[in-house]
């Protein structure tokens, strides 16, 4: 039997998604991210395996996307997370041409065509206002966990926008408004409604195009669904059974899934199992592209006298003649 696995490992949270050949969920995880990458891929993908009731000789593919997808030392292929994202998009809702995810530290409206190809993408990635970070900052002021923030968000009457888009002033926003006696629920509201007014900017910035589908996180949260909806004047499809927030992972095992299915249409050999592959603690994570690679030769010293990288001043001042020892001490 061939099960293949989709890793996510985001900068809040880790998700895990195994299918089967039939392209069947067989189970899901998620944990909290931290700050060592690694450790969480490897512990997510242990419990995902203990969900599923399988080893990790029974893998036959892991895909890896996301923040950290270069650390998932027994993967097959890492996969960049708009790739992730548009694939499994179209597979789950074909008519789907417009993608909003909301993560947690960035979002990122894409633009896809009905192959699922990437044809455009904004990302806001500058400031934590636009972030489903902001929400979970903004709860903990308010005392609520992120699990309440849908629930308690949709009891509002009179909501409270904030104004600020950056995340140090409507932090001071909050604040202000909770001083004032504003309830907690209306500012909880507010804040949403703000997050989805900017993410509908973003979307525009791609071009809007009918079929729209949200992904990440906040897809558990239907008030933000709601506010989302409201500041489109449009739905947006959701994925059932918490698959919003796994989008990305299952894009993920979707691609590894169809390259198994490839390889055994051509009689190649498939890849060793995750077992073989190895774990994070007894093999060194190898990244396969480094950005000075492409800038490493431009500062070795050039053989012949002219040298193409170096500025025209710096040629100058290498010719000018020497300064008189007298005039450089004056």
């Amino acid at each position: 039997m061939i099960y293949v696995v989709g890793l996510d490992i985001g900068s809040t949270y880790t998700k895990a998604i195994a299918l089967d050949a039939d392209r069947k969920v067989v189970g899901t995880a998620v944990r909290r991210t931290g700050f060592k990458l690694a450790q969480a891929a490897e512990a997510v993908f242990e419990d995902l395996l203990a969900n599923c009731g399988l080893q990790r000789s029974d893998v036959t593919y892991v895909g890896a996307t996301g923040y950290g997808r270069y650390t998932v030392p027994y993967r097959h292929a890492q996969i960049t997370e708009l790739t992730a994202h548009a694939q499994a998009a179209v597979h789950l809702f074909p008519d789907t041409r417009t993608i909003l995810d909301i993560g947690g530290q960035d979002i990122k409206a894409i633009k896809v065509d009905g192959d699922g190809r990437v044809k455009a993408f904004r990302l806001n990635d500058k400031c934590a206002a636009g972030t489903g970070a902001f929400l979970e900052k903004t709860a903990r002021y308010l005392g609520l966990t992120t699990e309440d923030i849908g629930p308690y968000a949709l009891r509002a009457t009179s909501p409270k926008t904030i104004s600020s888009v950056c995340a140090v002033f409507a932090e001071s926003e909050v604040i202000n408004h909770l001083s004032n006696g504003v309830p907690a629920e209306d500012i909880m509201m507010g804040a949403m409604i703000s997050l989805g007014g900017r993410a509908i900017q973003l979307m525009r910035r791609v071009g809007l195009e009918p079929g729209y589908m949200l992904t990440g996180g906040m897809t558990r949260n239907e008030a933000m669904v709601t506010a989302l909806e409201q500041a489109l004047g449009a739905p947006f499809h959701v994925a059932p059974n918490g698959l919003g927030q796994l989008n990305g992972a299952y894009g993920a095992a979707f691609l590894g899934l169809r390259r198994v299915e490839k390889l055994l249409a051509q009689g190649q050999p498939i890849p060793p199992t995750a077992a073989q592959q190895g774990q994070a603690d007894n093999r060194q994570t190898v990244r396969r592209w480094s950005a000075m690679a492409a800038t490493r030769r431009r500062f070795e010293p050039c053989g012949t006298g002219e040298c193409p990288v170096v500025p025209a001043v710096l040629t100058k001042l290498k010719s000018a003649p020497a300064a008189n020892p007298e005039q450089a001490a004056a």
